[in-house]
């Protein structure tokens, strides 16, 4: 948008020389360039060297070449140099035509330094032509070849442009100043006079592209950037595009302003709305949609932008009915209710001939529908679903996936339809949304159960995709022998035994092993089965079924499953396997078997890493060196030692310390949490950093009164603090126990000072009371998470159970890129990110993250995040959790959502 210019480019004039035809399949038959090639077209280009040019021929030539060079093809430094020298000599004709293909040829080319000064003076000249095509030309295509050194030779012709009364002429230098702002930042910073003066330009196309670099000029100063909005928005811009970018400036301003301003305060939202009043279309959607995207907006504010977007979508125009309804679906995820009121226009647009637009009205409408109008709304998708493509199908589930949890006594409307598309024609990616969506109903209500397996029994009889068939009898065999008949699933599974792939087979075996270990009164029957499954021709399901036959014991007769056993062959594998990997390694092979239980279970987590380096602030005995096992240990030794502390129990976490005073100060304090189930202890590491003074009688005055659930329980005064000796003073809270309290604390550093001869370097008898004004600190959620990592996060999040997974979707708001929007969360939850995913590839418009770590309580939680961003930079993120514990997942989800 903020490129566009008015010289044409070099697509749109080949495509002159195309034939035209209404369908495009076949236009490759009429396109005269088919069958060309790179060496007749050079033999061609000779034809510019004759004495009486022929303007017509030389434009042809130049076509073919503009098209070689679009189509990828190569030319040598030998080739470019002839084809450009001999294209100068073009200059002398007067056809404006042809004049206009030797510009473009020219950028195309991007002659070398010591070339461009062959055309720097026929270029110069037709910058200063009384020609107006000529010189917006010419000025485009000196900057695009130009070097720093010419630019500041041609910069006062370029100034003049830009206050030039020909709108075509200003508006090609100032996209020119657009592109030279990236490699000549500092030349084209100079124009501002000039590029203020064409801000106020009649033309609409001057204006926008003035009114784009003057704020790339000034975008990294954020108070010029606001009075720029302030000033434009008093009414100067006539120009329609220049009005949608400067709407854009002003919600980057509000997005700003809001971290410092007070609820409710809301600067420029005037403006916003009176946009939506403007006679261009594209403006009221713009100012409609910046409404929309403000941080924390209210329903007051956005009425008026909700109202002009329901009349659009009434409108003729596609696009202006598409716009209308993907920004209300946005709406949709935050404030439902505030969409309400155009659920009857969306209904209309169930039947749009754009399948777009029908699937984002199908979706919100599933978002902000009531539990009444379901049944209806269903029978209105069931028609529609078979005219869609794949791609807007998943959309589709997905949604109603979300309302089925909004409403939960829906289930059997929602179950159905989504059990009839399963049956239907489709590719992976789709049916794995629908198995996903049943699993997901399943799980989140009860009632579902029964029903929704069946549903995916019958899927699998006729399934074509292995990874879904082997998913669906995992997930049988974890709550199918949950309900109330277990025996009605056993022929669905025993089939794929029989009808199936290896793969498969296998996974039945194990699934049909989980019926016998879980119910006991099945274990007779699938004894039998699995005896059969000993001939089958494949060595994984016949030592599967040994496996399973051995270990589940006996002769098959109805006893109880030994739990050892149910652990083993269904529990988790709860070890870290490059420990289990160095156990093995180390065994020697005797009479006495491997023990598993001797692997060790401790997990190596990462470092802990100091904030500044001890050189420059030392901090005692109470911050040893980073490392995973001394760290901890050393703390833990240190407040054992301590008898104030000793009976508080195993120490959970210490964390990083955390600076509370500004480098080089008279003292340098940092503080360590000390995380307890029942107690935090907070170890405060100090530092006197002046010579003439000693410190005595060292405490910490610690304010709690912003942390309500912390209850002070004892202090350690550190006695006596020398020059440059470090020493720790701790002060103790009691909490609720296993609850992770947080909370704001503030310090004072309260002592006695002593002036110290520096001569004898004996201090005086007497001394001074005196405090000191310490930084606050916070405890804070991701405190009370341990970083532990998995080796296999895909085997560890099956480990757990499903009953404690918790799923949820969250708008995060405007960000800055989705880099910044991944790191936020995992600092916020505290936890270790898993094979790499933390990294965010460059540009990406979504991303999955995977977090595990352990959390108060020594409860292990894995957690799922999947993030996408979408124009606007608004992210949104999926946030699935795991846990040995619903409370803690449910916490993690609390957090989030605070």
């Amino acid at each position: 948008m903020l490129y566009h210019a008015p010289m044409r480019s070099s697509s749109q004039i080949l495509s002159r020389y195309v034939k035209k035809d209404d369908d495009r399949d076949e236009e490759a038959e009429y396109s005269p360039f088919s069958g060309i090639e790179k060496g007749a077209v050079l033999q061609e280009a000779r034809v510019f060297n004759d004495p009486q040019l022929d303007s017509r021929r030389c434009s042809q030539v130049i076509t073919k070449l503009l098209y070689l060079l679009n189509q990828g093809d190569t030319f040598t430094k030998v080739e470019a140099t002839e084809v450009f020298f001999s294209v100068t000599k073009l200059f002398q004709s007067k056809d404006i035509g042809l004049r206009r293909m030797v510009y473009l040829i020219i950028k195309e080319l991007s002659p070398s330094a010591d070339e461009v000064i062959i055309v720097t003076s026929s270029l110069m000249k037709d910058m200063n032509s009384k020609t107006d095509v000529y010189r917006a030309n010419a000025i485009r295509v000196l900057c695009r070849i130009t070097d720093g050194t010419l630019l500041t030779q041609i910069e006062r012709y370029l100034k003049q442009a830009i206050v030039d009364k020909n709108p075509v002429v200003a508006s090609a230098a100032l996209v020119s100043g657009i592109h030279l702002l990236q490699t000549n930042p500092e030349i084209v910073k100079r124009w501002s006079n000039e590029v203020q003066e064409a801000v106020q330009s009649r033309a609409a196309l001057v204006q926008f592209h003035a009114l784009g670099l003057l704020h790339q000029i000034r975008q990294n100063d954020r108070l010029a950037v606001s009075k720029l909005v302030t000033s434009l928005t008093k009414g100067t811009v006539r120009s329609p595009l220049a009005q949608c970018l400067l709407i854009r400036y002003t919600s980057q301003v509000i997005r700003e302003s809001s971290m410092n301003s007070q609820p409710g305060d809301r600067p420029f939202y005037d403006y916003l709305e009176s946009c939506l009043r403007h006679k261009s279309e594209m403006v009221i959607f713009e100012a409609a949609r910046a409404i929309t995207e403000l941080s924390g907006v209210t329903s007051r504010e956005l009425t008026p932008a909700i109202t002009v977007l329901q009349l659009f979508l009434s409108s003729s125009k596609p696009v202006l009915r598409f716009a209308a309804v993907r920004t209300l679906n946005k709406v949709a995820m935050t404030q439902p209710m505030a969409v309400t009121t155009c659920n009857i226009d969306m209904e209309s647009l169930i039947s749009d001939q754009n399948r777009s637009i029908a699937t984002l009205a199908i979706t919100t409408l599933l978002k902000t529908g009531n539990e009444s109008g379901v049944d209806r709304l269903m029978k209105q998708i069931t028609n529609f679903m078979s005219d869609i493509a794949d791609e807007f199908k998943i959309v589709v589930v997905d949604a109603i996936r979300s309302l089925c949890l909004k409403f939960p006594l829906k289930f059997r409307t929602l179950m159905n339809f989504l059990s009839n598309i399963l049956r239907e024609e489709g590719g992976f990616e789709y049916k794995k949304a629908i198995v996903d969506s049943i699993v997901t109903i399943i799980r989140d209500i009860p009632d579902a159960k029964e029903g929704g397996l069946l549903h995916l029994c019958e899927f699998i009889e006729d399934c074509e995709f292995t990874y879904l068939s082997t998913q669906i009898l995992h997930f049988l065999g974890i709550e199918g022998p949950k309900t109330a008949d277990p025996s009605k699933f056993i022929r669905y599974i025993y089939n794929r035994v029989i009808l199936e792939n290896a793969t498969v087979r296998a996974s039945a075996v194990s699934t049909l092993a989980k019926f016998g270990a879980m119910v006991d009164s099945l274990k007779p029957r699938i004894f039998v089965l699995l005896r059969r499954c000993l001939y089958d021709n494949d060595d994984e399901v016949r030592d599967r079924a040994t496996l399973y036959l051995n270990t589940l014991g006996g002769d098959g007769s109805v006893v109880e499953t030994d739990k050892d056993v149910k652990e083993f062959l269904f529990g988790s594998l709860d070890l870290p396997l490059v420990n289990l990997e160095t156990s093995l390694k180390n065994y020697e092979p005797s009479d006495e078997p491997f023990d598993i239980n001797s692997v060790s279970r401790e997990v190596k987590s990462q470092p802990f890493a100091e904030k500044k380096a001890q050189a420059k602030k030392p901090t005692g005995l109470g911050a040893p060196p980073a490392g995973p096992t001394s760290t901890v240990d050393t703390y833990e030794k240190l407040l054992l030692s301590i008898p104030e502390f000793s009976t508080f129990g195993q120490l959970f976490k210490s964390s990083a310390p955390v600076e509370l005073t500004e480098a080089e100060t008279e003292y340098a304090v940092n503080v360590v949490k000390h995380i307890f189930d029942k107690y935090v202890v907070f170890q405060y590491n100090c530092t006197n950093t002046i010579p003439e003074q000693l410190l005595e009688n060292v405490t910490i005055v610690v304010d709690a009164s912003e942390a309500e659930e912390f209850e002070e329980l004892a202090t350690k005064p550190l006695r006596s603090l020398p020059y440059d000796t470090p020493g720790q003073t701790f002060v103790a809270f009691e909490k609720p126990e296993g609850v992770p309290s947080i909370g704001k604390f503030s310090n004072v550093l309260r002592f006695i000072v002593k002036e110290v001869d520096p001569s004898t370097g004996e201090a005086e008898e007497d001394g001074v009371e005196d405090e000191y004004q310490l930084e606050e600190f916070e405890v804070v959620a991701s405190d009370y998470m341990l970083k532990v990592g998995v080796s296999n996060f895909r085997n560890a999040w099956e480990s757990l159970s499903p009953d404690f997974e918790r799923v949820d979707e969250y708008g995060l708001g405007p960000r800055e890129s989705l880099k910044e929007a991944v790191n936020t969360v995992i600092n916020l939850l505290g936890m270790q990110p898993c094979e790499g995913t933390e990294v965010v590839a460059a540009n990406s418009r979504s991303h999955t993250c995977l977090l595990s770590g352990v959390y108060i309580g020594n409860v292990k939680v894995l957690v799922r995040l999947s993030f996408g961003v979408d124009g606007a930079k608004e992210v949104a993120m999926k946030l699935a959790v795991r846990s040995e514990d619903e409370l803690v997942s449910d916490a993690i989800h609390e957090l989030v959502a605070n």
